[in-house]
């Protein structure tokens, strides 16, 4: 008798433990991408200074604020690769660590071609995705996973701690000291997370899985698919995430601060409700979520769209003048969509490769995030080479309007299309015909 209430006991004290782990893990992760986010953000607010400072063009600035999300994406591969053979705790911390002397040097850059260097190197932070979405992933039962990996995926609010910190610190003691505070940020965070981790053997794939064995995924047509998703879910988050209080300073004339302050009503609900779009990729499926996501990114990329215009129509009294534009606050409210949307949408996407890909999470994390901060990379250089060729600032958002038509289309014809629902709906009220007499 005794000996069996010593077994309950161990038990349960070794179920307290591991959920313990778990919500460690889970918890000290987000927080570490949190800060790599907000690092790899940095330049969408010193950016600014810097572009005036330089006298950059607007192509010029797209590719200072987007060259940290270049290294970031390419990481991103080898970074998940190595998750599934090492471990998600050594390879976090030794990735934070690396960042930490690019970061601080930037303080004391003064040509374009030092920000670009140094920012390939601070760009590393942004792998840190393709880490912790595995290692968070791993330490849950998969009916929790979609709602573990959007706790993870909420450190895309990192975009929204940076335009409350950075543009503070800018106006108070000028740019090259936020870069300072944020390699001490990530000194500390690295340390904590160190510190508060566990590492579990049994989350690593086998030793003789070679790398070209887990690169065979890159012959999956799906893997492709998930890959458009994500790009604009997640890469139009980040591009968007970088351009936003430069298109708010040059459109509506705002202060800096102010600025960064309505920009964040777009990255702070696309970071902080992934976790939501976790709990709902659980309970209705990735595929449910991911559709309806695609249409109100439609719906408002469209509003968007629309350039200030000018109309003079001819009336019986004579011609009458008037102008469609957007204030500051119906483009606020349209981006504060967006990013709703794009939050579960980003959590939705990483339900999809849970669910088919459960064996290897970190190669297709990677590969799909590499798709997602190659968007990320890409479009802000685009925004810049369109708004110098046609002068009109929401060509950006027409851009991704054309990315979501081809999500959409592409979902269509793979996913939608080969839903019987009439024939479903036929067969369910057969049934409930039948269930009468």
């Amino acid at each position: 008798m005794a000996g069996t209430q010593t077994h309950v006991q161990e038990q349960t004290h070794s179920g307290a433990s591991l959920k313990t782990k778990q919500w460690s893990v889970a918890i000290m992760s987000t927080l570490a991408f949190t800060v790599c986010f907000a690092i790899w953000m940095m330049f969408a607010v010193i950016g600014i200074p810097i572009k005036k400072m330089l006298d950059l063009n607007a192509t010029q600035f797209g590719l200072l604020t987007a060259t940290p999300v270049l290294t970031g994406s390419l990481i991103r591969v080898p970074l998940g690769m190595w998750t599934d053979k090492y471990g998600g705790r050594i390879v976090f911390f030794l990735l934070m660590l690396s960042t930490i002397v690019p970061i601080w040097l930037i303080s004391y850059a003064t040509e374009f071609w030092h920000f670009l260097v140094l920012g390939l190197f601070v760009g590393l932070a942004g792998g840190s995705f393709s880490v912790g979405t595995p290692y968070v992933a791993r330490w849950f039962e998969k009916r929790q996973q979609g709602f573990a990996m959007g706790v993870f995926g909420a450190g895309n609010s990192g975009a929204a701690v940076t335009k409350f910190i950075a543009p503070a610190l800018v106006v108070a003691f000028g740019w090259a000291v936020v870069p300072q505070v944020y390699a001490v940020g990530m000194l500390v965070t690295a340390l904590a997370f160190w510190m508060f981790t566990h590492h579990d053997p049994k989350h690593v794939i086998p030793g003789h899985i070679t790398y070209r064995r887990q690169l065979e995924v890159l012959r999956d047509p799906i893997v492709w698919k998930y890959c458009q998703y994500y790009s604009i879910v997640f890469g139009g988050y980040v591009a968007l995430s970088l351009w936003m209080v430069n298109y708010y300073v040059g459109e509506f004339g705002l202060d800096i601060r102010v600025a960064a302050l309505l920009a964040a009503c777009f990255s702070l609900p696309g970071g902080v409700l992934r976790a939501i779009g976790g709990w709902m990729s659980d309970k209705w499926g990735a595929h449910k979520v991911t559709w309806w996501v695609m249409w109100v990114s439609w719906i408002c990329l469209f509003l968007l769209s629309y350039p200030a215009t000018t109309y003079t129509v001819q009336t019986v009294s004579g011609p009458v003048t008037f102008t469609l534009a957007h204030n500051v606050w119906t483009f606020t409210f349209l981006m504060f969509i967006l990013g709703i949307a794009w939050a579960f949408g980003k959590a939705s996407v990483f339900k999809y490769i849970a669910d088919d890909y459960p064996a290897n999470i970190g190669t297709i994390s990677g590969v799909v995030g590499l798709a997602g901060g190659l968007g990320g990379f890409l479009l802000p250089i685009m925004f810049g080479a369109l708004l110098d060729i046609t002068g009109v600032r929401s060509t950006a958002f027409m851009l991704m309007y054309g990315v979501v038509w081809v999500s959409l289309i592409w979902m269509y014809w793979t996913e939608v299309r080969r839903t019987d629902v009439l024939h479903h709906a036929l067969l369910s009220a057969e049934g409930k015909v039948q269930a009468r007499y």
